[in-house]
């Protein structure tokens, strides 16, 4: 698949989510939608970014953006991993990857000198018309959340 730019269409989904039932792109027609994919639940760099995005989380419902955050970790995982960090954030599973592919995050990593296949941390703000209008890549955790609610709060 060729990789998104900024003014695709978003790729569909439907996909389980936490608290149980399914989340898919459709059901944030006409409000702006933060896509951010993560690694791991309860890892130090993936636990700041939901904490980060959750505290932010009443400046971003003032903007009409949700947000969402994807990994391949269970719906159980999920679940746990917002009531040990009371997170304000919904999570989705994506266990078979078919969102990550098409959101072209699946990615060669290098750690310590050993190659493997992961998840790059991204994030992509689509706007209420389900069109791209920002996508960050390799993202840094810190500072983070605040560059994507500037963005959102300009929409």
């Amino acid at each position: 698949m060729t990789e998104l730019k900024i003014g695709d269409k978003a790729p569909d989904f439907t996909l389980p989510a936490d608290g149980g039932g399914q989340i898919a792109l459709n059901d944030y027609t006409g409000k702006n939608l933060v896509i951010y994919f993560y690694p791991k639940d309860n890892t130090p760099g993936c636990t700041t970014e939901a904490l980060d995005f959750t505290a932010h989380t009443p400046k971003f419902d003032a903007a009409n953006t949700a947000i969402l955050g994807v990994s391949k970790d269970s719906v159980k995982k999920h679940d746990n991993f917002i009531a040990k960090h009371d997170l304000k954030v919904r999570l989705i599973s994506d266990q078979d990857s078919d969102m990550i592919e098409r959101y072209g995050v699946w990615v060669q990593k290098k750690l310590y000198g050993r190659e493997y296949m992961g998840i790059e941390r991204a994030t992509f703000l689509i706007d209420k018309n389900g069109k791209i209008v920002q996508i960050w890549r390799k993202v840094r955790v810190k500072g983070h959340a605040e560059q994507v609610l500037e963005q959102a709060q300009s929409l």
